[in-house]
């Protein structure tokens, strides 16, 4: 795939189900990845709980990241979801329901490979929508100061990862993976299973903590001497007769699919900790020293750049084709008059939005008394020239509009931006909040100039007819 080329969003073309043990809770647990439609992105449902809860792959719920990456809504748990949002993300399928008869979904092997081989078995499937992606233009990074962990993310052609890993034990020294294009994530990714140290092993045996977690599913990376005591507790937590250290310094339960299969793992990990985001990303992540916490807060700082963004982006509009409305057919609609007419031209209208324009030049009589020295439109104005605007969509909702006469009730949240000065032409956008009732008319709108956002107010306004 090109980098430049849009490409449409996708699903799965049938349910696929895996049944297995959840790592932490132990718990058989049934899991069935369901076709979803355009923009819904990835939610997972427990239908063990009444009402069948659902819970969205957002960052924002994140609740804690000990041993995973644990989701919770309204009470309700999702834990240990990273494994099987990779696999969706490296399968580049956006739309799916994850259905769980328990709060955990299935570990299988502790990789993201028998998830990749069920959605694959699925079939996937192209939907009529464009998938939006989030193009990174600037360097964002975010460090977690206690760990010394750090993520950033810079420009780049398409998604990919980068992961350093430095666990400072002799077993396990420095450790780097790469993924160039997501089209490799399958091959070079997916195989690559969770691992633990046999300290942190010892205090999850201690605390009862690895229930699901026999030994075909974890690296065990002995990074201290076994006592017998814990050797005989390894035994019955894996249910083996005998336990030895491979040369490598691994438990002799599994034999490595890479020699750097930890970094991979975790490389693994931060793609699916950064679904999270909700949003495709194209940029390089160079995560040092990842963890679910640094790739979950990353996570969140990225959402909400990307939340503000959208919000700020400007709509593109070709201000040289001829208007829907000119002054004059504005002027037959709204009873305002030059000089206190504030808006030139009407783009678009629907029932439920308006686009207008207003070009602001010197003339303008209110720059004789507004700092004529350093002439700026009043943030009121600009608020009256959107509700102009606005009185076209809600006037065009009659059919005699010369009859009727638009007021202020309310105006709420009003936030300005940036200086609207001579020369700039000001783009309002106005968007229903809700179906207009009896003449009350409640917006959104934005004003936008030189690509950026100047205003934006929620207005509420009601026409009241003049003449009978």
């Amino acid at each position: 795939m090109s980098s430049n080329t849009v490409s449409n969003q996708r699903t799965i073309a049938k349910e696929v189900v895996l049944k297995g043990v959840g790592l932490h809770t132990g718990k058989n647990v049934t899991m069935t990845f369901k076709p979803a439609p355009v923009n819904h992105g990835y939610a997972f449902v427990r239908i063990d709980l009444e009402g069948s809860p659902i819970i969205e792959a957002d960052a924002n719920y994140v609740i804690n990241t000990q041993r995973g990456t644990n989701l919770e809504k309204r009470g309700v748990k999702i834990q240990t979801s990273e494994h099987v949002l990779a696999a969706l993300v490296g399968l580049e399928i956006d739309n799916v329901l994850i259905e769980l008869d328990a709060s955990e979904p299935p570990i299988m092997d502790g990789s993201s490979k028998y998830f990749v081989e069920a959605l694959e078995e699925a079939g996937i499937l192209e939907q009529d929508a464009e998938r939006e992606e989030y193009i990174v233009k600037d360097v964002i990074s975010y460090t977690d100061e206690e760990s010394g962990s750090e993520i950033t993310i810079i420009p780049a052609d398409e998604y990919q990862v980068t992961t350093m890993v430095d666990f400072g034990t002799k077993v396990l020294g420095t450790q780097n993976a790469t993924l160039k294009h997501l089209s490799d994530f399958k091959d070079e990714i997916s195989n690559a299973r969770t691992f633990s140290f046999l300290h942190e092993l010892e205090m999850l045996l201690e605390h009862g903590l690895i229930r699901g977690g026999d030994l075909n599913n974890a690296i065990v990376y002995v990074d201290k001497e076994i006592s017998h005591k814990t050797m005989d507790k390894l035994r019955v937590a894996f249910k083996k007769d005998n336990i030895a250290v491979k040369p490598n310094g691994i438990l002799d339960n599994l034999t490595l699919h890479h020699p750097n299969e930890a970094a991979r793992h975790k490389l693994l990990d931060v793609v699916g900790d950064l679904a999270l985001i909700g949003t495709r990303i194209r940029g390089k992540v160079i995560a040092n020293k990842p963890g679910h916490f640094v790739n979950t807060q990353f996570a969140k700082k990225l959402s909400k750049i990307i939340k503000i963004e959208k919000r700020n982006k400007v709509p593109s509009f070709d201000l040289n084709k001829p208007p829907l409305m000119d002054v004059n057919q504005i002027m037959n609609m709204l009873p305002h008059r030059p000089p206190f007419l504030l808006v030139d031209k009407i783009l678009e209208l629907s029932d439920k939005h308006v686009i207008g324009v207003k070009n602001v030049t010197m003339n303008e009589p209110f720059f004789v008394g507004h700092f004529p020295g350093a002439p700026v439109m009043p943030g009121v104005l600009q608020i009256e020239a959107m509700a102009q605007a606005g009185g076209v969509l809600v006037l065009s909702t009659v059919p005699d509009p010369e009859n009727y006469l638009t007021f202020f009730i309310k105006i709420n949240n009003v936030k300005f931006k940036q200086q609207v000065v001579p020369g700039d032409t000001l783009i309002f956008k106005l968007e229903l909040l809700s179906p207009i009732r009896r003449g009350i008319c409640h917006m959104q709108g934005y004003a936008y100039a030189n690509g950026k956002l100047t205003t934006e107010a929620e207005l509420m306004a009601q026409i009241v007819k003049t003449k009978e």
